[in-house]
Protein backbone atom coordinates (compact mmCIF):
# COMPACT_ATOMS: atom_id res chain seq x y z
CA UNK A 1 0.00 0.00 0.00
CA UNK A 2 3.29 2.57 0.50
CA UNK A 3 3.59 2.18 -3.27
CA UNK A 4 0.31 3.93 -4.14
CA UNK A 5 1.00 8.24 -3.49
CA UNK A 6 -1.50 10.78 -4.76
CA UNK A 7 -3.75 8.27 -6.67
CA UNK A 8 -0.97 6.57 -8.54
CA UNK A 9 0.65 3.23 -7.87
CA UNK A 10 4.02 2.59 -8.64
CA UNK A 11 5.68 -0.97 -9.44
CA UNK A 12 9.18 -0.48 -7.89
CA UNK A 13 11.65 -3.53 -7.40
CA UNK A 14 15.02 -4.34 -6.76
CA UNK A 15 14.69 -6.60 -9.57
CA UNK A 16 14.67 -3.75 -12.11
CA UNK A 17 16.21 -0.47 -10.42
CA UNK A 18 16.01 2.78 -11.40
CA UNK A 19 12.60 2.35 -13.07
CA UNK A 20 8.89 2.34 -12.35
CA UNK A 21 5.69 1.84 -14.05
CA UNK A 22 2.90 3.82 -12.81
CA UNK A 23 -0.93 3.06 -13.08
CA UNK A 24 -3.77 5.68 -11.79
CA UNK A 25 -5.93 3.81 -8.96
CA UNK A 26 -9.41 4.30 -9.09
CA UNK A 27 -10.16 2.32 -5.87
CA UNK A 28 -8.07 -0.46 -3.81
CA UNK A 29 -10.42 -3.57 -4.12
CA UNK A 30 -9.36 -6.06 -2.17
CA UNK A 31 -5.85 -5.82 0.08
CA UNK A 32 -3.99 -8.92 2.47
CA UNK A 33 -1.13 -10.49 3.50
CA UNK A 34 -1.43 -13.98 3.32
CA UNK A 35 0.86 -16.62 4.78
CA UNK A 36 3.50 -16.04 1.37
CA UNK A 37 3.11 -12.80 -0.03
CA UNK A 38 1.31 -9.20 -0.04
CA UNK A 39 -2.23 -9.45 -2.19
CA UNK A 40 -3.56 -6.45 -3.52
CA UNK A 41 -5.88 -5.63 -6.24
CA UNK A 42 -6.87 -2.65 -7.65
CA UNK A 43 -9.03 -0.63 -10.25
CA UNK A 44 -7.15 1.71 -12.53
CA UNK A 45 -8.24 4.59 -14.77
CA UNK A 46 -6.60 2.68 -18.17
CA UNK A 47 -5.71 -1.03 -17.10
CA UNK A 48 -8.67 -1.82 -15.16
CA UNK A 49 -8.52 -4.58 -12.44
CA UNK A 50 -4.95 -4.82 -11.83
CA UNK A 51 -3.22 -7.99 -9.61
CA UNK A 52 0.04 -6.91 -7.63
CA UNK A 53 1.53 -9.43 -5.44
CA UNK A 54 4.65 -8.53 -3.30
CA UNK A 55 4.30 -4.68 -4.94
CA UNK A 56 5.22 -6.35 -8.90
CA UNK A 57 2.10 -6.01 -11.35
CA UNK A 58 0.78 -9.70 -12.05
CA UNK A 59 -1.28 -8.76 -14.40
CA UNK A 60 -3.79 -6.21 -15.70
CA UNK A 61 -7.29 -6.56 -17.32
CA UNK A 62 -5.96 -4.21 -20.57
CA UNK A 63 -3.11 -6.98 -21.36
CA UNK A 64 -3.32 -9.98 -19.14
CA UNK A 65 -4.83 -12.02 -22.30
CA UNK A 66 -1.22 -11.80 -23.95
CA UNK A 67 1.27 -13.46 -21.02
CA UNK A 68 -1.42 -16.12 -20.32
CA UNK A 69 -2.12 -17.45 -24.19
CA UNK A 70 1.73 -16.99 -24.83
CA UNK A 71 2.77 -19.49 -21.79
CA UNK A 72 0.25 -21.63 -22.79
CA UNK A 73 -0.12 -21.66 -26.58
CA UNK A 74 3.64 -21.86 -27.00
CA UNK A 75 4.96 -25.03 -25.01
CA UNK A 76 0.90 -26.67 -26.07
CA UNK A 77 1.53 -26.51 -29.83
CA UNK A 78 4.78 -26.72 -29.56
CA UNK A 79 3.70 -31.19 -28.71
CA UNK A 80 1.74 -33.27 -31.27
CA UNK A 81 -0.22 -34.37 -28.61
CA UNK A 82 -0.47 -32.37 -25.22
CA UNK A 83 -3.42 -34.88 -23.05
CA UNK A 84 -2.02 -34.16 -19.59
CA UNK A 85 -1.04 -30.80 -18.34
CA UNK A 86 -0.08 -29.12 -15.13
CA UNK A 87 0.04 -25.74 -13.98
CA UNK A 88 2.74 -24.87 -11.06
CA UNK A 89 1.42 -21.63 -9.76
CA UNK A 90 -1.12 -19.67 -11.97
CA UNK A 91 -3.59 -18.68 -8.91
CA UNK A 92 -5.45 -15.87 -10.68
CA UNK A 93 -6.56 -18.72 -13.16
CA UNK A 94 -5.46 -17.17 -16.63
CA UNK A 95 -3.07 -19.64 -17.51
CA UNK A 96 -5.80 -22.50 -16.62
CA UNK A 97 -8.70 -20.56 -18.68
CA UNK A 98 -5.95 -20.69 -21.86
CA UNK A 99 -5.05 -24.65 -21.36
CA UNK A 100 -8.60 -25.67 -21.04
CA UNK A 101 -9.28 -24.06 -24.74
CA UNK A 102 -7.12 -26.46 -26.05
CA UNK A 103 -8.87 -29.17 -28.02
CA UNK A 104 -6.46 -31.73 -27.40
CA UNK A 105 -6.25 -31.22 -23.81
CA UNK A 106 -8.33 -33.84 -21.54
CA UNK A 107 -6.98 -33.01 -18.07
CA UNK A 108 -5.05 -30.47 -16.68
CA UNK A 109 -3.72 -30.45 -12.99
CA UNK A 110 -2.95 -27.58 -11.01
CA UNK A 111 -0.85 -26.66 -8.00
CA UNK A 112 -0.82 -23.30 -6.22
CA UNK A 113 0.66 -22.83 -3.07
CA UNK A 114 -1.48 -19.78 -1.89
CA UNK A 115 -5.43 -20.50 -1.71
CA UNK A 116 -5.64 -16.22 -0.67
CA UNK A 117 -4.69 -15.62 -4.45
CA UNK A 118 -6.99 -17.80 -5.17
CA UNK A 119 -9.97 -16.84 -3.68
CA UNK A 120 -9.20 -13.06 -4.44
CA UNK A 121 -9.29 -13.55 -7.97
CA UNK A 122 -12.25 -15.55 -8.04
CA UNK A 123 -14.22 -12.09 -6.46
CA UNK A 124 -12.22 -9.53 -7.80
CA UNK A 125 -10.98 -11.30 -11.11
CA UNK A 126 -13.55 -13.54 -12.89
CA UNK A 127 -12.61 -12.73 -16.37
CA UNK A 128 -9.37 -15.21 -15.47
CA UNK A 129 -10.61 -16.91 -12.40
CA UNK A 130 -13.40 -18.67 -14.52
CA UNK A 131 -10.67 -20.86 -15.78
CA UNK A 132 -11.13 -23.04 -12.25
CA UNK A 133 -14.72 -23.64 -13.60
CA UNK A 134 -13.32 -25.80 -16.25
CA UNK A 135 -14.37 -29.60 -16.01
CA UNK A 136 -10.92 -30.69 -17.02
CA UNK A 137 -8.81 -29.36 -13.91
CA UNK A 138 -7.85 -30.98 -10.76
CA UNK A 139 -6.55 -27.73 -8.51
CA UNK A 140 -4.90 -28.36 -5.27
CA UNK A 141 -3.67 -25.85 -2.60
CA UNK A 142 -0.23 -26.91 -2.01
CA UNK A 143 3.31 -25.83 -2.80
CA UNK A 144 4.74 -27.14 -6.85
CA UNK A 145 7.99 -28.26 -5.75
CA UNK A 146 6.89 -30.63 -2.67
CA UNK A 147 4.07 -31.83 -5.61
CA UNK A 148 6.35 -33.00 -8.28
CA UNK A 149 8.84 -35.05 -5.94
CA UNK A 150 5.78 -37.32 -5.16
CA UNK A 151 5.01 -37.83 -9.60
CA UNK A 152 6.88 -39.04 -12.26
CA UNK A 153 6.30 -39.63 -15.63
CA UNK A 154 3.14 -37.94 -15.61
CA UNK A 155 2.81 -34.83 -18.12
CA UNK A 156 2.94 -33.98 -21.26
CA UNK A 157 3.47 -30.58 -20.64
CA UNK A 158 4.33 -28.37 -17.23
CA UNK A 159 3.47 -25.21 -17.16
CA UNK A 160 5.56 -23.08 -14.61
CA UNK A 161 3.06 -19.56 -14.07
CA UNK A 162 5.33 -18.27 -11.51
CA UNK A 163 5.94 -14.62 -9.71
CA UNK A 164 9.35 -13.25 -10.06
CA UNK A 165 12.09 -14.32 -8.59
CA UNK A 166 11.68 -13.39 -4.28
CA UNK A 167 9.34 -14.78 -2.23
CA UNK A 168 7.24 -17.99 -2.69
CA UNK A 169 8.64 -18.21 -6.15
CA UNK A 170 12.05 -18.36 -5.75
CA UNK A 171 12.59 -22.25 -5.73
CA UNK A 172 10.79 -22.58 -9.06
CA UNK A 173 13.80 -20.99 -10.93
CA UNK A 174 16.62 -23.17 -9.41
CA UNK A 175 18.96 -26.17 -11.33
CA UNK A 176 16.67 -28.88 -8.62
CA UNK A 177 13.41 -27.68 -9.45
CA UNK A 178 14.32 -28.20 -13.90
CA UNK A 179 15.45 -31.89 -12.29
CA UNK A 180 12.19 -32.36 -10.90
CA UNK A 181 10.05 -31.23 -13.98
CA UNK A 182 12.17 -33.58 -16.17
CA UNK A 183 11.04 -36.66 -13.84
CA UNK A 184 7.03 -35.39 -14.27
CA UNK A 185 7.36 -35.26 -17.59
CA UNK A 186 6.34 -38.25 -20.01
CA UNK A 187 8.81 -39.38 -22.80
CA UNK A 188 8.83 -36.34 -24.92
CA UNK A 189 7.02 -33.73 -23.02
CA UNK A 190 7.48 -30.05 -22.99
CA UNK A 191 8.25 -27.39 -20.09
CA UNK A 192 7.55 -23.79 -20.21
CA UNK A 193 8.98 -21.83 -17.33
CA UNK A 194 8.20 -17.62 -17.18
CA UNK A 195 11.61 -16.70 -17.29
CA UNK A 196 12.06 -12.39 -17.15
CA UNK A 197 12.90 -10.26 -19.49
CA UNK A 198 16.60 -10.26 -21.57
CA UNK A 199 16.39 -6.18 -21.08
CA UNK A 200 17.06 -5.86 -17.71
CA UNK A 201 17.25 -9.47 -15.95
CA UNK A 202 19.51 -10.67 -18.87
CA UNK A 203 22.02 -12.33 -16.06
CA UNK A 204 19.49 -13.89 -14.20
CA UNK A 205 17.74 -15.15 -17.89
CA UNK A 206 21.25 -16.68 -19.16
CA UNK A 207 21.74 -18.28 -15.24
CA UNK A 208 18.15 -19.78 -15.43
CA UNK A 209 18.35 -20.97 -19.17
CA UNK A 210 21.83 -22.65 -17.91
CA UNK A 211 19.89 -24.45 -15.23
CA UNK A 212 17.59 -25.65 -17.60
CA UNK A 213 20.17 -26.96 -19.68
CA UNK A 214 22.01 -29.23 -17.26
CA UNK A 215 18.71 -31.53 -17.57
CA UNK A 216 17.14 -30.61 -20.88
CA UNK A 217 18.56 -31.53 -24.53
CA UNK A 218 16.41 -29.03 -26.10
CA UNK A 219 16.21 -25.55 -24.41
CA UNK A 220 14.77 -21.99 -26.11
CA UNK A 221 13.49 -19.01 -24.94
CA UNK A 222 10.69 -16.91 -26.55
CA UNK A 223 9.10 -13.48 -25.53
CA UNK A 224 5.90 -12.02 -25.78
CA UNK A 225 4.68 -8.19 -25.60
CA UNK A 226 3.27 -7.18 -22.43
CA UNK A 227 2.98 -3.73 -22.13
CA UNK A 228 2.55 -3.20 -18.11
CA UNK A 229 5.14 -5.78 -17.46
CA UNK A 230 8.85 -4.15 -17.03
CA UNK A 231 10.68 -3.06 -20.49
CA UNK A 232 7.37 -4.53 -21.87
CA UNK A 233 8.18 -7.60 -22.64
CA UNK A 234 8.33 -11.36 -20.83
CA UNK A 235 10.29 -14.46 -21.67
CA UNK A 236 9.87 -18.12 -21.47
CA UNK A 237 11.93 -20.90 -21.12
CA UNK A 238 10.68 -23.84 -23.52
CA UNK A 239 12.55 -27.19 -22.96
CA UNK A 240 12.45 -30.65 -24.10
CA UNK A 241 14.92 -34.12 -23.99
CA UNK A 242 13.85 -34.63 -28.06
CA UNK A 243 15.61 -32.99 -30.09
CA UNK A 244 14.64 -33.38 -32.98
CA UNK A 245 11.33 -31.80 -31.99
CA UNK A 246 11.70 -28.29 -33.58
CA UNK A 247 10.15 -26.07 -30.43
CA UNK A 248 9.60 -23.07 -32.50
CA UNK A 249 7.41 -25.25 -35.18
CA UNK A 250 3.98 -25.34 -34.34
CA UNK A 251 2.28 -28.86 -34.35
CA UNK A 252 -1.23 -27.89 -34.73
CA UNK A 253 -3.02 -25.16 -36.80
CA UNK A 254 -6.16 -24.03 -35.69
CA UNK A 255 -9.10 -21.16 -35.99
CA UNK A 256 -7.76 -18.58 -33.34
CA UNK A 257 -12.01 -17.20 -33.62
CA UNK A 258 -13.08 -20.51 -32.01
CA UNK A 259 -10.78 -20.61 -29.50
CA UNK A 260 -11.53 -16.44 -28.51
CA UNK A 261 -7.50 -16.27 -28.89
CA UNK A 262 -6.48 -12.41 -28.79
CA UNK A 263 -2.63 -12.61 -28.77
CA UNK A 264 -1.56 -16.11 -30.36
CA UNK A 265 -1.34 -17.47 -33.88
CA UNK A 266 1.14 -19.30 -35.87
CA UNK A 267 3.34 -16.68 -37.25
CA UNK A 268 3.83 -14.99 -33.31
CA UNK A 269 4.73 -18.74 -32.24
CA UNK A 270 7.00 -18.59 -34.87
CA UNK A 271 8.39 -14.88 -34.54
CA UNK A 272 8.57 -15.44 -30.47
CA UNK A 273 11.75 -17.48 -30.58
CA UNK A 274 13.52 -15.19 -33.04
CA UNK A 275 16.09 -12.86 -30.58
CA UNK A 276 18.46 -9.61 -31.05
CA UNK A 277 21.78 -9.98 -31.90
CA UNK A 278 22.99 -9.58 -27.93
CA UNK A 279 20.72 -11.99 -26.29
CA UNK A 280 21.29 -14.56 -28.94
CA UNK A 281 25.44 -13.65 -27.83
CA UNK A 282 24.25 -14.38 -23.92
CA UNK A 283 22.81 -17.58 -24.53
CA UNK A 284 25.79 -19.14 -26.47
Amino acid sequence: MDQIENGWFSERSQLWPGQAMSLQVQKVLYHEKSEYQDILILNTKSHGRTLVLDGIIQCTEYDEFSYQEAITFFPLCAHSCPMDVLIVGGGDGGVAREVAKHPLVKHITQVEIDGSVIEASKKYLPFMAVGFDSPKLDLHVCDGFEFMQNHTNSYDVIITDSSDPIGPAVNLFTESYFALLKRALKPNGIICSQAGTIWNNLRHVRSTTLSCRKHFANVRYAYASVPTYPTGQIGFIIATDNVSNDLQDPKQLFDVESLDLKYYNADVHKSAFVLPTFAKRAFI
